[in-house]
């Protein structure tokens, strides 16, 4: 009797020959996810490019380093037409600014620190787009995140990448299990960016030498209070500043011009001491300022949290992990106590300085690579 022979996976981890295997690459034009579909298309891959078109305003067009914007549809072209697959662009304008774009002038109306980054991921690609990669056929659909996805004993999981450095692992936070099924991340394993940008030469991208984007996609020049004011006219309503003890010490131009730990700019002279932000309250248009020691905490509230660990959330009464409360900051002790399957408190072992609402705090294993999810930090 003859024996069944084991499919044997491609470079995807699916079970079917390369060139029977369609990949959406979501394209933004910059070197990244040229990168990986130069290199799908070259193993043989079905490649599709699809590239999002996200806003459209004079100031992001001419803005170097900006993605999903006029001059990146047109590079994310040109890379396709350079290694032969076809390209698409979709109209996303109105769903992103509905879904990430109205919520980050909101929350910093409200007195919070955003990471629309996050919310462009979470609701616009791994949602939205990756739909549309559904409807196109495609088995799986591709990024340029530096994350690596594995295959465990409980399904798939999240790790960070290879490259500590460039490891995007707190702006992907959300993504679902579901998502992960179908999602792939070829760069997560390699050493450096110098990698990345070698097989760009290697393939003759026009991209090559393209900058890395920096700030958000759609704040010119990293100026978030003239975009929020723009999008929200009178969120710039002069204020107080006050102390720790609400004494009135100062007046500012707008509480959206502040954030949770911000040390420049206040507009206070004459103290003895450094001030920093440690509390902004929109309901009173009021900014308090305190010495640096005020800005620590051990306690967190989240909520809004997806659980990438093999048990329920809940099911522990707590989960010791490393948790990062920003994106620029090493992970450190904590544990987290869950309250339901979406609501925790976090305890760090340590204090952190500037812990702010609107942030995210991402969980990670005590040893290894793996993430664990995370959630947003609100007031509690």
């Amino acid at each position: 009797m003859a024996l069944d022979h084991p499919t044997r996976l491609n470079s995807l981890g699916l079970p079917k020959p390369a060139a029977e295997t369609r990949v959406v690459v979501a394209m933004s034009g910059g070197v990244d996810s040229s990168v990986v579909a130069a290199m799908l298309k070259d193993e043989g891959y079905d490649v599709v490019g699809v590239t999002l078109q996200l806003y459209d305003h004079g100031a992001a067009l001419a803005k170097k380093g900006a993605c999903c914007a006029g001059r990146d549809i047109h590079d994310a072209r040109r890379v396709a037409e350079t290694m032969g697959f076809p390209h698409y662009v979709l109209d996303y304008e109105s769903m992103f600014r509905e879904a990430v774009i109205d919520e980050f002038a909101d929350a910093y109306l409200a007195g919070a620190t955003p990471v629309p980054c996050i919310r462009c991921n979470e609701r616009v690609k791994f949602r939205d787009l990756l739909a549309t990669a559904k409807d196109l056929d495609a088995d799986c659909m591709a990024t340029g995140h530096y994350i690596r996805r594995a295959q465990g004993p409980g399904g798939s999981e999240l790790h960070r990448a290879a490259d500590p450095a460039r490891d995007q692992s707190y702006f992907l936070f959300s993504t679902t299990r579901e998502q992960l099924d179908y999602l792939r991340f070829p760069l997560g394993g390699l050493a450096s960016k110098a990698e990345t940008r070698a097989l760009a030469a290697k393939y003759g991208l026009p991209v090559a030498d393209k900058p890395d984007s920096q700030d958000i996609c759609f704040v010119p020049n990293g100026n978030y209070a003239a975009v929020i004011e723009k999008l929200r006219p009178g969120a710039a309503d002069p204020g107080e500043i006050v102390d720790l003890a609400g004494t009135v010490i100062g007046h500012h131009r707008g509480v959206i011009h502040y954030t949770i730990g911000q040390r420049r700019g206040l507009g206070v002279g004459g103290q003895a001491d450094p001030l920093y932000v440690i509390r902004l309250d929109p309901a009173t248009r009021r900014v308090t300022v305190g010495p640096k020691a005020a800005l620590s905490t051990r306690t967190i509230p989240l909520r809004e949290i997806n659980w990438l660990g093999d048990a329920p959330f809940a099911s522990a009464a707590e989960w010791p992990v490393l948790v990062r409360v920003r994106s620029t900051r090493p992970p450190r002790p904590a544990l987290i106590r869950p309250l339901s399957a979406t609501e925790a408190v976090v305890t760090l072992l340590d204090p952190e300085e500037g812990v702010s609402p609107g942030q995210a705090c991402v969980f990670y294993a005590e040893t290894g690579s793996r993430v664990l999810g995370g959630g947003w930090i609100w007031r509690g």
